[in-house]
């Protein structure tokens, strides 16, 4: 009766671990935050975290390649998790979430760094907060731009203030 207990012991146990083994896996959790806390995609190996334009750029940031696999870029952006995709006021145009609010208009409507969709901060410590005289620019010019002998602000404000 011992060898019969431990044969149905070990045939419920390969019953249960067969039964987990076919259930659907939930998806993996990929967000992080990468440099400067930019959005992020978390690599199979759970530590290196590349920036959300990484993915699907068509180099394999990751060691195993999982930023270009198929499944993740065969059809952007809606094959892309929604944390990777900011959608600019233009319903046709994307970009990844990592270029929102980081000073350049990545959208070409500066939808990605001003208004109700982006929700920037104010220009950080870095920028000089102005009304750019070129497209580059949205709400603010990088600092480092200033007193350089060229207008950035139409204001003059990054030659004659910043």
């Amino acid at each position: 009766s011992a060898v019969a207990l431990l044969l149905l012991a070990a045939a419920v146990g390969l019953a249960v671990a067969l039964a987990l083994a076919l259930l659907p896996r939930a998806p993996v959790n990929r967000f992080c935050a990468a440099s400067s806390n930019r959005t992020g995609f978390l690599c199979d190996d759970r530590v290196t975290c590349i920036l959300a334009r990484q993915v699907c750029d068509g180099v394999s940031n990751c060691r195993n390649g999982e930023d270009e696999q198929e499944k993740l870029c065969g059809d952007l952006p809606q094959s892309l998790p929604g944390y990777l995709v900011f959608r600019c006021s233009n319903p046709s145009s994307w970009v990844s979430a990592d270029q929102r609010c980081d000073g350049i208009n990545d959208c070409g409507d500066c939808s990605d760094e001003m208004g109700s969709l982006a929700a920037c901060p104010p220009c950080g410590s870095g920028w000089w907060s102005c009304s750019p005289v070129l497209y580059e620019f949205c709400s603010c010019v990088p600092r480092r731009l200033c007193r350089d002998g060229i207008q950035h602000c139409l204001s003059w404000s990054d030659e004659y203030i910043c």
